[in-house]
């Protein structure tokens, strides 16, 4: 991407400028961040080492968590060093990468949860079929697709904010390099920019809330026809962890982007974008494995596994 600015650096303000806070926030986001690498990675191992996991369902987790633990880890570093160290600079070509990947993983999120209501209204309404619809490559393209509509979403995001002039003002009001607080420095006309930005965000969010729904609303037609309350129960159960992290991160999104402008505050929309950026991630494993009776007994069996292992060494 060719520098055409002549600011060469930006200062991210980050969370707090108030010192006593800096060292409790920092624990916190540690925490956060500690809690959210552990069980992502643990997700994706327990997938990958029992076999009884090896099924669409938990791919597309698989793959979910892979995204979570990226997009979190594209912001979250950084945000940690700038309260414990004070390193709140960030490089005009770093600011411009932390937004491509950040915008990458996240729309790639928007469609992976898109592709498991799809997979879940498969395997509800259409049984019998499931097998032979949602094969390994069918699933393979589903997920391919979801991770190229993600650069290409993240190139036209970077593109349209960087390809801008950057004159004096480099001080970004928020604590990593999100797309409206980074174009607001621009001294050039944004108009044209905003609104391509707009009609993609818009087209992407709708998309797969469009798919998620209609997925849903198949699902609950299916559902409130059958007369079986074990079929009932087994249908709701491999649901509710799908529609849980689904409302989590279409709640913060309509929280953060449908409210009027006049009512936004810089604090709240930094203490959103926590919950967005950090904590979502942290809380995908955790829902899918309270909430979810086959990643809780193949965890069950892996700890029986790594006990009797310890057992023989000592």
């Amino acid at each position: 991407m060719k520098n055409r600015t002549e600011v060469t650096e930006f200062i991210l303000l980050g969370l707090t400028n108030v010192p006593e806070l800096q060292v409790p926030v920092f624990i916190m986001i540690t925490l956060i961040y500690l809690i959210n690498v552990v069980g992502n990675l643990g997700m994706v191992l327990l997938i990958l080492l029992d076999s009884h996991l090896h099924t669409p369902m938990y791919f597309f987790l698989g793959n979910l968590s892979l995204v979570d633990l990226a997009y979190s880890s594209a912001v979250t570093p950084k945000v940690m060093a700038g309260l414990i160290a004070g390193d709140k600079v960030i490089s005009y070509n770093a600011c411009a990468t932390q937004m491509f990947f950040f915008a990458a993983f996240a729309t790639m999120e928007n469609f992976l949860l898109a592709s498991m209501a799809y997979d879940r209204f498969m395997a509800v309404c259409k049984p019998l079929h499931y097998a032979t619809t949602m094969t390994t490559g069918v699933c393979a393209c589903l997920v391919f697709g979801c991770y190229i509509c993600g650069f290409l979403n993240a190139f036209i995001h970077t593109w349209e904010t960087f390809r801008l002039s950057f004159c004096d003002a480099n001080v970004v009001h928020h604590f990593f390099c999100d797309v409206p607080p980074v174009m607001a420095l621009s001294c050039s006309d944004r108009h044209v920019n905003e609104l391509v930005l707009v009609y993609v965000a818009t087209f992407n969010v709708v998309f797969a809330l469009l798919v998620i729904l209609v997925s849903y609303l198949f699902i609950l037609t299916t559902v409130l026809k059958m007369h079986s309350a074990s079929g009932l129960g087994k249908a709701m159960s491999t649901c509710a962890s799908h529609l849980t992290a689904v409302a989590i991160f279409y709640g913060t999104i309509i929280f953060m982007y449908l409210q009027p402008s006049s009512s936004h505050s810089m604090d709240t929309d930094k203490m959103a974008s926590v919950f967005y950026t950090m904590v979502i991630p942290m809380l995908n494993p955790l829902v899918y494995s309270l909430r979810n009776k086959e990643v809780k007994s193949a965890f069950k069996k892996m700890v029986e596994k790594a006990k009797h292992s310890l057992g023989l060494i000592f």
